[in-house]
């Protein structure tokens, strides 16, 4: 299809007709990698890899979990409320795979484009809350939220007035010219806006644009005003948050654990578990990475189907995000263990320590 000179309406700048046919041009490679870029991702789940979208195998709730340590605005509390209701989750994956298809079909064919630029700024915007945080060498879904938030605005400012179904449905009905709806979701014609008018709504989204990508990547990696730091939550080393620790007097211990940072590629390892009294650092119990191996996994209620703590040959492990209350049976026999304070420390593959205090009453 070719591309269709139009007037530009509103404008009174001579030429503006050939420079926004020029722009048109100049964007078709934008419109194409965004509208690719959705489609693909979509099109992984419904043709090329159906796994991802079926609830008995390794599907698409894993990689939902492992946004939870790092989500903005609240939204690790929604994915959560999701895993734990199997049918709004599933639901929510089919719905937003239907709409990454929608969307990149459209931009692709050129068809109501701006409506469909649109629906990728919104897509960019919950990706970027999500899992912006990510990336273990980089912040790589940062850079792929940020550039398609801003594909997304130009492609909503300019259109698809060159070689687009949009064209051609003006070509065959050019009544749909005086249609302020056609203008603004399609993408053949300028917007039904002033040139000044014009101007202030693309200045109007290049502050949120601004605003958006800056105070992200201040958030998530500093470098703006203060130096440059790993993040809030660290996308490259585990670590574990734990809590709700009890100590029982025959020395079984059980806690509540978190892998709240990381990398999604590999779970975190607790090779050794250690119960030492706090106030002379003396040794109670020890299990080592054969006790840990040999743990039941019933002593392991995990919080999520999904992502999980498991007891493994080298101990118990858990990728990011999973949440989990763990139950070490006692190591000392014939003992009672006296009222005080404890700390029980956890030691990763990697060294790493997490301690929690507990305390024993009588």
């Amino acid at each position: 299809m070719n591309a269709t000179t139009l007037p530009l309406g509103n404008s009174s700048t001579p030429g503006a007709d050939h420079g926004w046919r020029t722009a048109a041009i100049g964007l078709l490679a934008v419109r194409f990698v965004q509208g690719w870029i959705y489609w693909g991702g979509a099109t992984r789940r419904f043709i090329y890899g159906p796994q991802k979208l079926d609830p008995h195998g390794h599907w698409m709730a894993y990689k939902f979990q492992t946004a939870m340590p790092g989500a903005l605005l609240g939204m690790d509390h929604v994915v959560a409320f999701m895993l734990h209701h199997f049918y709004i989750l599933y639901a929510g994956v089919i719905i937003f795979s239907a709409v990454e298809l929608v969307a990149g079909v459209l931009l692709l064919a050129g068809l109501y484009t701006r409506l469909a630029a649109f629906i990728t700024i919104g897509l960019s915007t919950v990706l970027m809350l999500l899992f912006g945080w990510q990336g273990a060498t980089c912040i790589d879904e940062w850079t792929m939220a940020s550039s398609n938030f801003a594909m997304g605005v130009a492609l909503l400012l300019v259109g698809s007035g060159a070689y687009s179904l949009d064209n051609w449905m003006l070509s065959r009905r050019p009544e749909l010219a005086q249609k302020t709806w056609f203008r603004w979701i399609g993408g053949s014609l300028p917007l039904p806006l002033s040139d000044d008018a014009f101007k202030k709504f693309a200045l109007v989204l290049l502050g949120i644009a601004i605003a958006f990508i800056v105070s992200t990547y201040s958030y998530y990696r500093g470098s703006v005003v203060t130096p440059f730091h790993g993040g809030p939550v660290s996308p490259g080393k585990h670590h574990l948050a734990l809590d709700h620790g009890v100590l029982s007097n025959d020395g079984s211990v059980q806690f509540h654990a978190y892998v709240n940072a990381g990398t999604p590629a590999t779970p975190s390892h607790v090779m050794r578990a250690v119960l030492m009294n706090r106030q002379t650092g003396a040794v109670i119990e020890t299990w080592g990475t054969s006790v840990l191996a040999a743990i039941p996994q019933s002593n392991v209620q995990n919080d999520f189907a999904y992502q999980k703590f498991k007891v493994g040959k080298f101990g118990i492990f858990g990728g990011v995000g999973a949440m989990a209350t763990i139950h070490l049976p006692s190591m000392i026999t014939g003992q009672t263990l006296p009222p005080g304070q404890y700390v029980l420390s956890l030691t990763s593959v990697n060294e790493h320590v997490w301690k929690l205090p507990m305390a024993l009453t009588e």
